[in-house]
């Protein structure tokens, strides 16, 4: 299996995850699933068969949150030096060159990715662009309204 970068924060957010759904949600829904088995006939019981579902979410993202925590490689962005190089975990200041809007970006793991944040997948378009940049070079992206053109304005590992 291969191994998945994740930052710091990301693995603490997965690893809170996983104690919130193995302590609270497993034990609620075990609770949910002996109450609706004390109601009787199983066969036309609709709250027995939410809670065996339910169940189910719960026991495959265990699972999967496992997983990928076991193949992940955590990074601390605040440890690299990468001699401004934009990689995995770098904070990169951009600016569009056709309308000079600035905008901030993080480059996370798959997990972590929130747009509104401003945190981007490593394996995104506008991320694959940046690897391996530095400030001052021009990246260009592959975008649905066509190519966009950025500057790369500041490098940092936050």
């Amino acid at each position: 299996m291969a191994t998945i970068p994740i930052t710091t924060r990301g693995a603490e957010k997965l690893k809170a995850e996983l104690h919130r759904l193995k302590t609270v949600d497993r034990p609620g829904v075990i609770n949910a699933i002996a109450e609706a088995r004390a109601q009787g006939d199983l066969s036309e019981n609709a709250e027995y068969d939410a809670a065996k579902d339910r169940q189910g979410f719960i026991e495959g993202r265990i699972q999967e949150i496992e997983s990928k925590l076991s193949a992940s490689q955590v990074i601390d962005p605040t440890s690299i030096d990468a001699g401004g190089k934009v990689v995995f975990g770098a904070t990169v200041k951009l600016e569009d060159e056709s309308t000079g809007d600035a905008v901030t970006y993080q480059i996370v793991g798959e997990d972590e990715a929130d747009l509104k944040l401003g945190l981007i997948n490593v394996g995104s378009p506008i991320a694959r662009a940046l690897i391996g940049k530095e400030e001052g070079d021009t990246a260009e992206v592959q975008a649905p309204g066509g190519i966009k053109r950025y500057e790369i304005v500041g490098v940092s590992y936050r």
